[in-house]
């Protein structure tokens, strides 16, 4: 690092307190501006919040690495997303909108009943401290001491203060904000590593020429380890709705649109933001295979993007380029913590002291948002105990997690007969077969393995996205049949609909030429890609 690398660092620091502080000054005027941004957001700055919330450090650290490793097919995550995003403005968006919810777990209990909301505020807040949260600090602390030589402790202390500061003063308003400036730090420092890289291996047919074909080739065999088509196709859309559809941290974002129509804008264009992932991410770390020959990719692929930085970039650049891996962590942090805050405060505190004032409110948001940066804190000196393995366990807890809720909100919104005892019993079977398949993972894989009964062997090395399939089946049959067996759900759930003599006519109000046409050409440009990255054009089986 030379001083216009450091000064580089210190810009953006500076940046992205300035926004924090710029947006920061409306935002404790009520508990909607606090938690929504007051719902006046436009939908540039809440479609590159949306993509700067989703990438975070273990994105730079673990698409790279995966890249060097196996090629571009971990890429099939980020173009699904795409069409999820479209799903999230076209289907889910005018639903929260409408009810004017605060949070997704509230919607539950609209939809179904209060069971169904406490349940799944308590498991996001618990995948919120324990694995975002943990996620986060872990993999930039970890680029941080590689490339800056910063004390792991240090760097992840500097990350969660700097972070916290501007969210608890800012609330939402000054996450998304922060997000736009950070967004763009994010794509430009990415966008010059890929340029060097590229150009540094002789361009793209020559980076094609030495690699193994296969490394191009998005659609793997059935019985692929990690990226099999059939999982990509019917089990990774499943996580996907999970997450980009009903997950707080996400939706959170949308809400604090002016409108129906704002919001969808924005999950479009976060759709077309998604499409960069491949391209200034994995494919990089395709070329790294070639640049740095001395990473092990097969057991420490993790160190390829730090190796990168330090050995292709020179001065100032570095920095730009560190600070777009700090503005993904940074923009990562700060939703968790307002989302989890957001959670906190409508669904436990608001419930216990239902008049309480907007003032109470944003306080208890604030105090929320200390208690997690507190606990990240504390939760530190666990983190450096904890190997690389299980936190990729920890990430698959979401795998498992997730069938079950992308169940009960998606067939609430389609089928009006399902009801709050469908619902609680899809989310608690799906739980509970999610949780046999996260221990008996760690049973099979343990030295000695202590999970022996050949049933239960065979259940833990199944595909997790062929998993995802199956919790997904049975806790759709679960809900579809004790809905049909237990009674109709009541007006107020069904109040989330809109009205037969209202729903045309808002429809074609939240429907523009552009939208629909910028979401044809979104769908049409993922399925060139699919066509391009095919066995059938680099080679391989299908």
């Amino acid at each position: 690092m030379t001083d216009l690398d450091i000064f580089v660092l210190v810009a953006y620091f500076v940046g992205v307190g300035g926004i924090g502080y710029w947006s920061s000054k409306r935002s404790l005027d009520s508990s909607k501006s606090y938690f929504l941004g007051g719902g006046t957001i436009g939908w540039l700055a809440i479609g590159a919040s949306l993509f700067a919330s989703n990438i975070s450090a273990e994105h730079f650290i673990g698409l790279t690495g995966t890249g060097a490793k196996s090629g571009l097919a971990v890429g099939q995550y980020e173009w699904l997303a795409c069409l999820i995003l479209l799903l999230l403005g076209w289907l889910f968006v005018p639903f929260y909108h409408r009810t004017g919810v605060f949070t997704m777990p509230e919607f539950l209990e609209t939809r179904y009943n209060s069971q169904c909301r406490t349940y799944l505020s308590a498991i996001s807040l618990i995948a919120y401290v324990f694995t975002k949260i943990s996620v986060c600090l872990f993999a930039g602390a970890l680029v941080l001491k590689a490339v800056l030589g910063w004390n792991i402790w240090v760097a992840a202390v500097v990350l969660l203060v700097a972070t916290g500061i501007y969210t608890i003063f800012g609330g939402l308003r000054a996450v998304i904000y922060t997000d736009l400036f950070q967004a763009f730090i994010l794509i430009g420092g990415s966008i010059f590593l890929t340029a060097v890289a590229i150009s540094r291996v002789g361009g793209f047919g020559a980076l094609a020429d030495g690699v193994n074909p296969e490394f191009f080739n998005l659609w793997k065999n059935i019985d692929h380890p990690e990226f099999p088509w059939t999982g990509i196709l019917f089990g990774a859309p499943i996580l996907g709705i999970w997450y980009w559809c009903t997950d707080q941290m996400i939706v959170q974002r949308t809400l604090a649109a002016r409108n129906i129509v704002s919001a969808r804008k924005a999950t479009i264009f976060a759709g077309y933001l998604k499409i960069l992932p491949v391209f200034i991410l994995v494919l990089p770390g395709v070329a790294g295979r070639i640049l740095c020959p001395e990473i092990d990719v097969e057991h420490n692929s993790n160190d390829m993007y730090a190796a990168m930085v330090t050995k292709l970039l020179p001065a100032g650049v570095k920095g730009l380029v560190i600070a777009a891996l700090l503005a993904a962590l940074m923009s990562s942090l700060s939703s968790v913590f307002n989302s989890s805050s957001t959670l906190v405060v409508m669904d436990f505190y608001k419930k216990r002291k239902p008049h309480a004032s907007e003032k109470q409110l944003v306080r208890a948001g604030q105090v929320s948002t200390m208690v997690l940066v507190v606990a990240g804190l504390l939760w530190l000196p666990f983190i450096g105990r904890l190997s690389d393995q299980l936190f990729q366990y920890l990430q698959a807890v979401q795998a498992y997690i997730s069938p079950p809720i992308a169940v009960v909100f998606l067939v609430g919104l389609l089928w009006r007969r399902a009801n709050g005892a469908g619902a609680l019993a899809a989310l608690l079977t799906g739980f509970v077969l999610g949780a046999v398949r996260f221990v008996a993972e760690l049973g099979d894989k343990a030295d000695p393995p202590w999970v022996t009964w050949p049933p239960l062997v065979e259940y833990a090395r199944i595909n997790f996205l062929h998993v995802a399939i199956l919790l997904f089946a049975i806790s759709l049959a679960v809900l579809v049949v004790v809905s049909l067996l237990t009674a109709r759900p009541t007006e107020r759930n069904l109040s989330v609909f809109p009205t037969p003599s209202k729903s045309a006519g808002a429809a074609s109000a939240g429907r523009s030429k552009s939208s629909v046409g910028f979401s044809v050409l979104l769908v049409l440009v993922v399925l060139s890609l699919w066509a391009c990255f095919s066995p059938w054009v680099f080679g391989g089986q299908p």
